[in-house]
């Protein structure tokens, strides 16, 4: 039997606080999970769960207020793809530099940056919009520069808070197409936050959160 690849992150009892006394607000409880290369994980739960919190310990945005997150020495900024809610895009930058970003801080040239990040915006169905400020966009197609973004890292993580709540649901299944096609491509691992049932099915690993507290992990068929 082939033993399972070592984890890119390892969750033991991590867990999130913010404030402190009486107005400490338990984000993450202590949570257990391990993350490898080439699992599809969709943690589901209504807004105000922890959902976003916990992607957040995953990707080393957070540091646990107790517990440990260990990360594989592989992951890196531009080995760890992020797709959040959030408008991440950078204002004085187009479309194309947007995407391009990540590329260009890792070393490669512009020329290169560009290309490739015009590729990954074509297969988002956006390279219209590569000259186009942040502000000249809507937040869905912000949201689909984030996806094309990633795409053209080619992360051996990749986690996505709600990367389909801005969009109508054709959009929103062609970008979990493109997520899912760059996470194969790569071998990387995918967790995915959602509240949406038809997304969570996609994925074929399951767990929920309530309350700060991640519930039992479900593989699916």
């Amino acid at each position: 039997m082939t033993p399972a690849p070592a984890p890119l992150v390892h969750c033991h009892q991590a867990a999130l606080t913010f404030g402190q006394g009486a107005r400490a607000v338990v984000a993450v409880h202590g949570t257990d999970l391990d993350v490898r290369a080439g699992d599809r994980l969709a943690v589901v739960g209504p807004s105000g769960s922890g959902k976003s919190s916990l992607l957040h310990l995953l990707a080393g945005l957070e540091r646990p207020t107790s517990g440990t997150v260990d990360r594989a020495a592989a992951l890196t900024p531009l080995t760890t793809g992020l797709v959040f809610q959030s408008d991440s895009l950078i204002p004085a930058l187009n479309v194309l530099e947007n995407t391009a970003l990540p590329l260009v801080l890792a070393g490669r040239t512009e020329t290169e940056a560009h290309e490739t990040a015009r590729s990954a915006l074509d297969r988002v169905g956006i390279a219209d919009l590569a000259a186009r400020l942040p502000q000249e966009i809507s937040g869905g197609q912000a949201q689909r520069v984030a996806v094309a973004r990633v795409l053209a890292q080619s992360p051996l993580l990749i986690l996505a808070d709600e990367p389909t709540g801005r969009l109508d649901h054709a959009t929103g299944a062609q970008v979990l197409d493109r997520l899912l096609e760059a996470a194969g491509l790569s071998g990387a691992a995918l967790v995915v936050t959602t509240h949406d049932p038809a997304v969570a099915a996609r994925l074929n690993t399951r767990c929920a959160m309530r309350d700060g507290r991640l519930l039992p992990v479900k593989e699916t068929s």
